[in-house]
C-alpha cells in the first residue's frame, strides 16, 4: 500500500489534484482545507500522505482504486479516525474536512454538535453521532494543535576583536541594522492566512462554497494583500 506520495502538482480542481510522478499523472482526492494549502503550488513539487479505497457501484460488479491525500501524517490519522463513525464512509469524511482538523477536533471534544452541522455533508443527527463515538478520542490532535512552538534558540553575541601587539585597539563599528521590510502575501502566499481568510469570510455568513469562490477569486486576480484586513478590501472590491 502506498503511504506517501512525492511529485509535481499540474492542476488542482474542485474535489481533487493531479500529480505527476516521472511518467505517470496520478489524480489524487483531497479535502477542502487540503485543497486551500496547495492551491498555489501548481508547478512545484509536494507531498501528500496518502491512503486507499475501492469505490464501488451500487450494482458491486465494477471497482475502482481511489487515493486520498493530505498534507500531515496528524491529517491522514484523523480522516481514519473520522471513518469509524457510523453511516460515515470515505466520500463523506473527505467531504465534510472542510475546516483544519484543529478546529474539528476541539468542536467534538466540547461536544459542540451544532458548530459540527455546519461541516459539509453533516446533519444535526450525525453531528450528534461524531461527538458519541469520538469524544473521548481526538484529545492527541486537540493537544498536538495547542502545543507552542519551541523558543528560538538565541545566537551567541559575537566576539571582540582581539587586541594588537600595541595594546591598542580599534573601537569596534556596530552593523547597521537592516530596516524591516512589510511582508506582502501575493502568489506564493503561505497557507495560513490563506485559512485566516477562508475562516473570516465564514465568519461574515458565507457558505463554503461562496468563501471558497471568493478565496479562489483573490487568489488569481494578481494583487498583493498582506493580512486578513488588506485581503477582505480586496474581495469586495471585485465586481462580482
Amino acid at each position: 500500500m502506498i503511504t506517501k506520495m512525492t511529485g509535481v502538482l499540474t492542476r488542482v480542481l474542485d474535489d481533487e489534484v493531479r500529480l505527476q510522478i516521472d511518467a505517470f499523472e496520478y489524480q489524487v482526492l483531497v479535502p477542502e482545507s487540503v485543497r486551500r494549502v496547495v492551491q498555489m503550488k501548481v508547478g512545484q513539487e509536494v507531498t501528500f500522505h496518502v491512503t486507499e479505497y475501492l469505490e464501488g457501484n451500487s450494482g458491486g460488479n465494477r471497482f475502482v482504486p481511489r487515493k486520498l491525500g493530505f498534507n500531515t501524517e496528524a491529517e491522514l490519522e484523523f480522516f481514519d479516525l473520522f471513518c469509524t463513525v457510523e453511516k460515515i464512509g470515505a466520500k463523506k469524511a473527505l467531504k465534510a474536512m472542510a475546516r483544519p482538523v484543529r478546529e474539528i477536533a476541539d468542536a467534538i471534544a466540547r461536544q459542540d454538535s451544532r458548530w459540527l452541522s455546519t461541516l459539509p455533508g453533516i446533519g444535526a443527527t450525525t453531528a450528534e453521532q461524531i461527538v458519541t463515538t469520538l469524544k473521548r478520542k481526538v484529545t492527541a490532535f486537540v493537544m498536538a494543535a495547542s502545543a507552542p512552538a519551541p523558543a528560538p534558540v538565541a545566537a551567541a553575541p559575537p566576539e571582540e576583536p582581539k587586541a594588537k601587539a600595541s595594546g591598542r585597539r580599534k573601537p569596534a563599528v556596530p552593523a547597521a541594522e537592516p530596516e524591516p521590510q512589510p511582508v506582502v502575501v501575493s502568489m506564493d502566499t503561505d497557507g495560513q492566512l490563506i485559512e485566516d481568510v477562508y475562516q473570516a469570510l465564514m465568519g461574515l455568513g458565507h457558505n463554503p462554497i461562496e468563501a471558497r469562490t471568493k478565496l479562489d477569486a483573490l487568489l488569481t486576480c494578481g494583487k498583493p494583500f498582506k493580512n486578513i484586513s488588506d485581503a477582505l478590501t480586496l474581495i469586495y472590491a471585485q465586481k462580482g
